[in-house]
This record gives C-alpha cells, sequence and structure tokens, in this order.
C-alpha cells in the first residue's frame, strides 16, 4: 500500500524532504513505520522519542494500523503560528494567515453587549533570545490539523468558562515588534475571561502543530523546539 509522508520543522530535516511517497506493507503499525523510518534515516533518532504521528490528521499510538492512501505526518513538539482552511462560519473563531493580524479584528468576532468582560493576549516577537540578537522568525504549521486544534481549544474552553474565544495565528516571516498570535476572550465577568484567555495560550503552546525557527544576526538559525529536545 501507499501513504504521503509530510515532515515538519526538525522532521523534514532530518528526513531531508517535507513530503515523500511510502511503500508501506499492508497492516503496518505507526510504530512499525516509526522503526522503518530510523533505520532509514538516523538522523531521525534524537528526534524520535518526542515525535508525535498522526494519520489523517489525529495523533496516534503506536498500535494503529496505517491505511492505504493515509497522510502521515511527522510532528515535533511544537514551539509555541496560508489562508484558513476551515469554512467560513467556523474560521471565523480560529484561523491561520500570512497576513499581518488585526487586533481589532479578532477581539470584534467575540465582542457584545452581553459581554463584560474582554481579554486580549497579542503574542509579539521579541528581538532577543537567550542573549542572542533575533533577526526574524520563520513559523510554519501543519495547517489543516492545526486550524482544527484550535477551533477545538477555542470550543471547550469556551464551554468550560461561559466564554466567547477567538484564536489568530501568523505564518510565514515575522521581524521582532510584529504580532504572532492573537487571542481574544468575551465573558460575562472578568476572572473567566482571564483564565481563559490563560488556558487557551498553554495549550496552544502544548498541542497546536505550529513551529517557528528563529533567525539570528550572526546568520545562524534553530527550531526552537529543538531546545525542548536538549
Amino acid at each position: 500500500m501507499r501513504v504521503r509522508l509530510l515532515a515538519f520543522a526538525s522532521a523534514a530535516d532530518a528526513l531531508g524532504a517535507a513530503e515523500r511517497e511510502l511503500e508501506l506493507a499492508a497492516g503496518t503499525t505507526v510504530g512499525a513505520l516509526r522503526a522503518r523510518l530510523a533505520a532509514e534515516h538516523p538522523a531521525l533518532l534524537p528526534l524520535l522519542p518526542r515525535l508525535a504521528v498522526a494519520v489523517d490528521g489525529e495523533v496516534m499510538d503506536d498500535a494503529a494500523a496505517v491505511r492505504d492512501g493515509a497522510e502521515v505526518a511527522l510532528l515535533p513538539p511544537v514551539s509555541g503560528g496560508a489562508a484558513a482552511t476551515l469554512a467560513p462560519e467556523r474560521a471565523a473563531r480560529a484561523w491561520l494567515t500570512t497576513e499581518p493580524l488585526e487586533v481589532d479584528a479578532v477581539a470584534a468576532r467575540v465582542a457584545g453587549p452581553d459581554c463584560g468582560a474582554l481579554v486580549l493576549f497579542v503574542g509579539t516577537v521579541r528581538d532577543r533570545h537567550q542573549g542572542r540578537t533575533v533577526e526574524r522568525l520563520a513559523y510554519s504549521a501543519y495547517a489543516p490539523m492545526a486550524e482544527r486544534r484550535l477551533l477545538r481549544i477555542a470550543d471547550e474552553l469556551g464551554a468550560a468558562h461561559g466564554a466567547r474565544l477567538a484564536i489568530a495565528h501568523r505564518l510565514g516571516t515575522l521581524r521582532p515588534g510584529e504580532a504572532s498570535v492573537v487571542i481574544a476572550v468575551a465573558a460575562p465577568h472578568r476572572e473567566a475571561a482571564y483564565v481563559a484567555s490563560r488556558e487557551c495560550l498553554e495549550r496552544l503552546k502544548r498541542e497546536v502543530p505550529i513551529w517557528k525557527r528563529e533567525h539570528y544576526a550572526d546568520g545562524d538559525s534553530r527550531w526552537r523546539e529543538e531546545e525542548a529536545l536538549g
């Protein structure tokens, strides 16, 4: 059987390609695919303990079987940002974009007279990291899965806190001072809005397949998830 293999960020570097076709034996599991890739691409070995594997947009454990025609994605730890691919009524609350983020436009998606609190979080690119001068950041994503995860986070936190959330994330090249993410939370009471905003950011950083590569003034660059890998 044949599958489409996608690799992102440091996994793409280790594989030597962002996309390729693979022939697999019928009944191949995610674990067997990991073992094959490790044997064929030794540069993947340091990543494998922290590498998630998604099949058709959902993260699977090693026992899961891979079906013929599946899209298999190798997802390094996220480093928490193309146009939105969700249907318009769903993208209204969670989207990716290569265009500059407009804070007021994100806030307008959730603001209303029924809410007494509107909390905005704007994440911006810093000009220094660990003592090094940052020239730019390059954001990339597994976009279909990222947008679904953003929407899920907005839905779940909205239900948990009686709030409305909108989340917008940039992709592409950003310079210091530019906004990379905007989270808007509207709720009847301020405490719920504060809590939902903080939880949203933490979940985005843990769960959403968005990566960033820092480019420094000295010409060096580094995937930020490499810090987690040590």
